[in-house]
Formats: C-alpha cells, sequence, structure tokens
C-alpha cells in the first residue's frame, strides 16, 4: 500500500487514466464520529426495549409490582441521556444536523 511522507495512504486511482492521486488521511475523528453515533443507537435500541419490558410488565404482572414502574423510570433516564448525547454531539461537531429540504 503507498504511503506519504507524513504517513497517510495514497490511493492509486484508475491506472492510465491520468486521474489525480487521492490522499486519504486516517483521521481520528471519523472514528469518534463513528463510534458515537453507534453508541447513540445502541442507547436508542435500549430505551426501546425497556418501553417494551415495561408494557410487557404491565400486561403480565396483575399484583402490586413495581416492575412496570422501574423499567418506565429506566426509560424517562435513558431517554433524557440520550437527548444529553444528541446535544454533546451536536456541540462537538460529531453530529451535523440539517434542515428538511437539505
Amino acid at each position: 500500500m503507498p504511503t506519504t511522507a507524513d504517513g497517510g495512504i495514497r490511493s492509486r486511482g484508475a491506472p492510465g487514466i491520468g486521474r489525480y492521486t487521492a490522499l486519504v488521511k486516517l483521521d481520528r475523528i471519523n472514528h469518534v464520529e463513528t463510534v458515537y453515533k453507534i453508541a447513540l443507537v445502541v442507547v436508542l435500541l435500549v430505551v426501546i426495549f425497556s418501553l417494551g419490558q415495561a408494557l410487557f410488565f404491565m400486561m403480565t404482572d396483575k399484583d402490586e409490582g413495581k416492575r412496570t414502574v422501574w423499567a418506565l423510570t429506566r426509560r424517562i433516564g435513558l431517554s433524557l441521556v440520550l437527548i444529553g448525547m444528541v446535544i454533546l454531539g451536536i456541540w462537538m461537531g460529531w453530529l451535523h444536523p440539517h434542515d428538511v429540504g437539505q
């Protein structure tokens, strides 16, 4: 794999066409953005699972069980964490919100 003097990876391009060779940099920020987005999706899935768990407990528990209340409390807490993560991601520049028409 051809590399440059500063450690970047140089793509070869199509041979014989005369296209310029693009310099591909392995940037840590891109990795942080990817991991952050995966973490957001995981937290969102846990929130949805907790909501389903609360529904299941509500339908099956006939006595005065606290499982439904605890599942909904966890869902609210995780939703607040998710909103905080989205705000932090936008503030740090890892998430890029856009208008509907763009």
